[in-house]
């Protein structure tokens, strides 16, 4: 089953946020945080994913996918107010990538899938 990328890869850095006007800073640390809460509702009760998350918030890039799989998993692409929140977030830090279509990302039946950018892999299937 598809389902969107629900969670960025990499949390929006203190650099990427002080470049935002003071407005939009505002609204993206609203957004990120009411993300944040929305996620940690859909994995409540499932231990080793709460520990992702919690990973995840010191480590993004090296727990994206661990949550992203915990995400999958716990049905969070069904979740609507889940998912506008992320493409909200998403298309106010980087409104270039959510206009070209970035961070819509669909992916089924896969193995030894990454997204994002500037990522390393080494599979053995």
């Amino acid at each position: 089953m598809a389902s969107p990328r629900l969670y960025p890869a990499r949390s929006p850095t203190r650099g990427a946020l002080d470049a935002l006007k003071d407005d939009v800073k505002d609204k993206a640390k609203a957004l990120y945080v009411k993300l944040h809460d929305l996620v940690r509702r859909r994995l409540r009760g499932n231990a080793s994913a709460e520990v992702i998350l919690s990973e995840h918030q010191a480590d993004p890039q090296t727990y994206a996918a661990p949550l992203a799989k915990k995400l999958a998993e716990a049905g969070a692409g069904g979740d609507a107010e889940l998912v506008a929140a992320a493409r909200a977030l998403m298309d106010l830090v980087d409104q270039a990538g959510a206009r070209s279509g970035k961070y819509n990302v669909m992916i089924g039946d896969s193995k030894g899938i990454q997204v994002g950018d500037g990522n390393v892999q080494a599979n053995k299937f």
